[in-house]
Parts: structure tokens; C-alpha cells; sequence
């Protein structure tokens, strides 16, 4: 009888083992999933930086606030904005790669994230590295170039 009493002692131990081991799994999975859907918005940059605009200008392009992205422009690219650029799909993300800064201009990479509806298997997404030029005027950084997929004129809002 006492060994019968051994038995099933050592083999309860791996049930508990691997009770444990579903536990501490499962935890993992809770914080990684907290992490992620409680990040919130990006840190915001330093508004007087040259990244810190293009944040700032991306963000009211996305969310179709062409009003606010045009005082991040130059005078001169807020000018090429005519009519001619109208219909195309605004990114749902941007996000910053580089940043190189000059006395009096910048180059600031991003990599823009599209997406599409359609197609024979559903949602598909599209990114690409794209650069905008800027330009110190007035002692404030401006855009002078931005991407033709980041164009404060273009498509309809990302987001409603």
C-alpha cells in the first residue's frame, strides 16, 4: 500500500509542472497583449525639429486635417497642391527611419504603411521608404517636399 502511495505521488509531480508552465505562459501572453493594445499614441517629438514636424504633419494628413498639415509647409510646396492630386488613399502609418539635419535644411525618412480592401484574399498592406525635404525658415523648420503619398492635398482621411 505505501508504494502505491509513492506512485501516485511522482506521478502528480508533472501534472503540477505543467499546470505551472500553462500559468507563466499564460501570463506572458496577457502582458505582451497589454503592451500592445496600451501603448497609446506615439511620444511626441520635439516640435522644432525637423522630425518632430514631419510627425506632426503626418499625423493631420492621416486624420485629413489639411488645414493644420498646410502650416507645417513651405509656402512654395503648399502652392504645388492644385486639384491634380485628388483620390488617393491617405497611409494608415508612418513611421520615422533617419533624420539628417543641416544648418539651414533636413532630410527626414519614413516608412509609409498603405492598405488596400480588396483583393482575392482580403486586407493587403503596402510599405515603402519615402523622404521629405526640409527647409529653416524663418528660424522654424517647414516642409518643402513631402511624399507624393503624404501630399497634405491628397485622397480622403484614414481614419473617420
Amino acid at each position: 500500500m505505501a508504494h502505491t502511495c509513492g506512485m501516485d505521488g511522482a506521478a502528480g509531480k508533472p501534472d503540477r509542472i505543467l499546470v505551472v508552465l500553462l500559468g507563466v505562459i499564460g501570463v506572458l501572453v496577457a502582458v505582451a497583449l497589454a503592451v500592445v493594445f496600451l501603448r497609446g499614441d506615439p511620444k511626441p517629438l520635439d516640435e522644432n525639429s525637423p522630425a518632430g514636424v514631419v510627425q506632426r504633419y503626418s499625423a493631420a494628413v492621416i486624420d485629413g486635417d489639411t488645414a493644420t498639415a498646410g502650416t507645417y509647409l513651405t509656402d512654395e510646396a503648399r502652392d504645388q497642391c492644385g486639384e491634380k492630386f485628388i483620390g488617393m488613399p491617405r497611409p494608415e502609418r508612418v513611421v520615422l527611419v533617419d533624420t539628417n539635419e543641416r544648418a539651414e535644411s533636413a532630410t527626414v525618412t519614413v516608412s509609409i504603411v498603405q492598405s488596400s480592401e480588396g483583393g482575392p484574399f482580403g486586407p493587403s498592406e503596402f510599405e515603402s521608404e519615402d523622404s521629405f525635404a526640409l527647409a529653416k525658415t524663418g528660424g522654424a523648420w517647414k516642409i518643402a517636399a513631402a511624399p507624393y503619398t503624404l501630399l497634405a492635398c491628397t485622397g480622403t482621411p484614414a481614419r473617420p
